[in-house]
């Protein structure tokens, strides 16, 4: 399916509104309103903080590999290619980027994961921004394990030669 760029609709703000809001508005102190789900949620300062957070990240280890196919092959590959790497022969250096690569990819997966989901949270009807949103996340993953596997192909051939 291919998408018309003229039929998707350009949002603009005017600068009229920017200007007042400027004006008459001081930048708020926080991000998000104290009372709210996400300010409870977030905890307030220090140790807390970091706990909390160290939660929610493992919340979204396993919502990705729960949900996520393309998370659980990407993980799944990353794994054997480590230990690979620890028992290949390869200089220091080669395996700091071989590892870095496979970081790499999973971080890019995880955040095209998040991409979609926020795309399916807002809506489940096809539309072309949707499309550009998920293509582009897609794209991020297809240059990073392009990546990945280049740096393997260099690595090996160094190994080979």
């Amino acid at each position: 399916m291919s998408i018309n760029m003229n039929n998707v609709e350009t949002i603009s703000i005017e600068h009229q509104q920017i200007d007042s809001y400027s004006k008459n508005k001081s930048a708020p102190d926080t991000l998000v309103m104290s009372g709210s789900f996400a300010s409870n949620a977030k905890g307030k300062k220090g140790l807390d903080r970091l706990l909390n957070a160290t939660g929610y990240s493992i919340d979204g280890f396993r919502a990705a590999y729960k949900f996520e196919a393309a998370f659980r092959q990407v993980l799944w590959l990353n794994l054997l290619l480590l230990i690979f790497t620890i028992f290949m022969p390869f200089a220091v250096n080669i395996k700091m980027m071989l590892v870095f690569a496979s970081f790499l990819s999973l971080i890019v997966e995880l955040i095209n994961t998040g991409i979609e989901a926020s795309v399916d949270h807002t809506s489940t009807e096809q539309h072309p921004l949707a499309k550009i949103a998920k293509d582009v996340g897609s794209a991020a993953q297809f240059l990073a394990l392009l990546l990945l596997f280049v740096l393997w192909l260099m690595a090996l051939s160094t190994f080979l030669s």
